[in-house]
């Protein structure tokens, strides 16, 4: 039963999601503090956290800095703001997601469910494919990107956004195509909201983000995985 951690500061909100999320068979943590917040999702390992920006005592802005230092929980945000460039701001802390306030419940259980499916879509029985000589190392079953040896912590969309590149490495994929591949549907401000991503991405995967060679941006048209893809090792015959 997947667990998500419910941070919200009014009682009434907090409850509702709550009963909401548990009718639909999550497994629930609540509170209305950011600080009980970054302990909870360190000791408990929430599978999401759905987080309001207005705290009372940390900004939801922090709290969510926090958990993406430590961890890659998906975070689907809650807030007041609705012009684009709050959006593109909650974006670029490195959240998944967010629904604007006044939002149904309904739409909340759903923007979850939609993150988690999304994060657990995938082959599960292939073999981990490598790209330019072992630089990079994609491994859909278990959900882990290995950059020149080093495993790397990427966030729900990241790894969305990197695995959609890999589909076929060199072709270049349009941020209409990427952002729809990573959330399922667009908006107003999803070309920054895609930049953002990209740049987050590649501080954690390039040796040189001003010389990218794993993302590549392809001016004018989008980006492109910059790898080869390597051959399949071929098992030794028995002897």
């Amino acid at each position: 039963m997947p667990t998500v951690l419910v941070v919200e500061d009014e009682r009434k909100i907090r409850d509702l999601l709550r009963s909401y999320l548990e009718h639909d068979g999550f497994a629930v943590l609540s509170t209305w503090s950011g600080s009980e917040a970054i302990s909870l999702a360190a000791d408990a390992a929430p599978d999401l956290v759905v987080l309001d920006l207005r705290l009372p005592d940390i900004p939801g802005e922090e709290v969510a800095r926090e958990l993406r230092r430590t961890s890659s929980v998906p975070i689907l945000v809650l807030t007041a703001k609705t012009a684009t460039d709050d959006r593109i701001h909650c974006l670029e802390l490195g959240v998944d997601d967010y629904v604007t306030k006044p939002f149904s419940p309904r739409e909340v259980v759903l923007r979850v469910r939609a993150i988690l499916r999304r994060l657990h879509h995938g082959p599960g029985g292939e073999p981990a494919q490598s790209y330019g000589g072992g630089e990079l190392v994609l491994d859909q079953a278990r959900r882990l990107a290995t950059v020149r040896g080093e495993p790397v912590e990427l966030t729900t969309t990241e790894w969305l956004l990197l695995t959609s590149l890999a589909t076929v490495p060199g072709r270049v994929y349009s941020r209409y195509e990427l952002i729809n591949r990573a959330r399922g549907y667009d908006f107003e401000g999803y070309e920054r909201a895609v930049d953002s991503h990209i740049r987050n991405l590649r501080g954690k995967i390039e040796a040189d983000h001003h010389h990218p060679r794993i993302v590549q941006t392809v001016i004018g048209a989008g980006y492109r995985l910059g790898l080869r893809p390597d051959p399949a090792a071929v098992p030794e015959p028995s002897a």
